[in-house]
């Protein structure tokens, strides 16, 4: 199909537009729009995954990318750096390709667990279609400067979507992930004018041409001399400017994964937001961190990667046992589901840093398979929210007896969070410890005992989801307010629709992992020997 990403970007764009010219009177249609649009994103979705050709082993990354759209935008001539030139440059390899279709999945059953709002429909599906096209607009963006426009146009949705449908605290927790999020995107702004400068070409006329090309920045056609050219002696406070450059981007997308000391924003959001919102932020954009840091941040400064290989791995490992430590001790039950992301995607940090073909592959797995559980987990404490308007593990008990086909999907979703072998949470985090121990014999990276020590998540992980299931799922029903007993009624139709759709591709994948792993092995081999290979060479530079 021509022009397939195109038409995933903005036709929620033109879904918006429709909302916007609507009578206000007219919810439902509203509603409707909303829901046609992103159930045509997941065909289009599905069709990407589909006709997606995994057998391509590229040589480089010019080659790696399949379904590629380029068309000039911006062309302006800017005093003595010559002509600035931006892109419409739009593709798709085996890391974003499953990326897309995780976010156009998780945005129809977004849109089915808002399908009850009453407060401001307009503006809040206006927002939500906006927030959908640019996340897919992230995902395949080849050019730097149209991945940045995609990466802040998240923002403002994100931050009206919790600021005024969010919960008692939303104006102190949208403000606060905005400005966490605005810190990041900043640093990511002072690293793309660097290399924007330092990437080109010269014409057979003598002049300079750069471009924001990913897959130029990527190759390494970095222009002689310039600042963030490998070797090119540019130093600030002793260290090169590719160091402090990489760093900018580490600390830029460790913020949106997010990462201890990093997340902080992430819990207040999470509680904040309405459920939808909150399955996407956790099933979609924290994997603009983790994608932003395998696409950008690794593969540009591959030589600066294996130098910080060992001080990644241990903000990884420090991530998976302290959030987990800290989701224990919650009452409230989204905080430490909240919590739990944190500890999860410490696991993605962990498994790209040791620059093993079974830690990235892991690490790229793993962001696929929490994108399912964590929406999957936003939307089942939703369900009780919805009856009760609270969320204390302390305030239910007995569920299983009043509620058996809920507790099914929860106990289901908690062990495959915790990393049960048959479902997908396993495979993930079984590739990442094996590529993160043997990161010491493969590359020599850093040593087995961080891998070692990381094993405690998948221990702390069950200690906190088997004491919630105790507590609130089994023993004698009891519930803290007497009204809430009329209220706490099985799965509606709705629910289901929701719920099963996850359960399914949660079991899928975990019995049959190749569905997912096998269109992505050539991409993920190519993308460590490309690192190994092309770091080595720019340090002996």
């Amino acid at each position: 199909m021509n022009n397939l990403l195109s038409w995933l970007i903005f036709l929620p764009f033109l879904g918006a537009f429709i909302i916007g010219v609507l009578p206000g009177g007219k919810t439902y249609l509203m509603k409707l729009v909303a829901l046609v649009v992103t159930c045509i994103q997941l065909v289009l979705g599905l069709v990407l995954f589909f006709q997606f050709d995994g057998s391509v082993a590229p040589a480089s990354w010019n080659e790696a990318f399949q379904f590629t759209e380029l068309l000039p935008w911006i062309q302006l001539k800017v005093g003595t750096i010559g002509t600035l030139q931006v892109d419409y440059f739009v593709g798709v390899d085996g890391i974003s390709m499953p990326l897309v279709v995780l976010s156009a999945l998780l945005l129809v059953i977004g849109v089915i667990s808002s399908w009850n709002l009453t407060k401001k429909v307009k503006g809040y599906f206006m927002l939500y279609l906006i927030l959908s096209g640019s996340l897919i607009g992230c995902f395949v963006a080849l050019d730097f400067f149209l991945f940045y426009v995609f990466f802040e146009f998240m923002l403002l949705p994100m931050f009206f979507l919790i600021g005024i449908w969010g919960g008692p605290r939303r104006s102190y927790a949208s403000i606060k992930f905005f400005l966490y999020t605005l810190l990041g995107s900043l640093l990511i702004l002072v690293v793309m004018i660097g290399l924007y400068l330092s990437t080109g070409s010269i014409d057979a006329s003598g002049n300079q041409i750069n471009t924001f090309s990913l897959i130029q920045m990527m190759d390494g056609n970095f222009l002689e001399n310039s600042l963030l050219a490998p070797g090119s002696g540019f130093l600030l406070w002793g260290s090169s400017l590719r160091y402090w450059a990489f760093l900018f981007l580490l600390i830029g997308f460790l913020i949106k994964l997010p990462a201890v000391p990093f997340h902080t924003w992430l819990p207040d959001a999470h509680v904040e937001a309405p459920t939808a919102i909150s399955v996407l932020l956790a099933g979609v954009l924290l994997k603009v961190g983790g994608y932003g840091l395998f696409r950008i941040c690794y593969t540009i400064f591959p030589d600066i990667a294996i130098q910080l290989a060992q001080p990644v791995a241990i903000v990884g490992m420090l991530s998976i046992v302290y959030g987990g430590m800290v989701a224990m001790a919650q009452n409230d039950v989204k905080k430490l589901i909240a919590y739990s992301s944190v500890s999860h995607m410490g696991f993605v940090l962990l498994g790209l840093a040791a620059l093993t073909s079974e830690g990235v592959t892991g690490s790229l797995f793993q962001m696929v398979s929490h994108g399912f559980i964590s929406g999957a987990l936003f939307l089942v404490v939703g369900v009780v929210y919805d009856r009760t308007h609270d969320r204390q593990i302390e305030g239910l008990s007995g569920l299983a007896s009043k509620m058996p086909k809920y507790t099914f999907f929860v106990v289901l979703f908690f062990f495959a969070s915790l990393g049960l072998p048959g479902l997908s949470g396993f495979v993930g985090e079984v590739l990442v410890l094996i590529g993160a121990i043997g990161a010491q014999h493969a590359n020599g990276l850093f040593p087995r005992w961080i891998g070692m020590v990381s094993v405690l998540g998948i221990i702390i992980s069950a200690g906190y989801y088997l004491w919630t299931l105790q507590r609130m799922f089994f023993g004698k029903y009891w519930t803290k307010q007497a009204d809430w007993d009329a209220k706490m009624l099985d799965l509606t139709t709705r629910e289901w629709l929701m719920l099963l759709p996850l359960a399914l591709l949660t079991v899928l994948f975990g019995v049959f992992p190749s569905l997912l792993l096998d269109p992505i092995e050539n991409t993920m081999q190519f993308f460590v020997q490309s690192l190994m290979s092309q770091g080595q060479s720019y340090l002996s530079l």
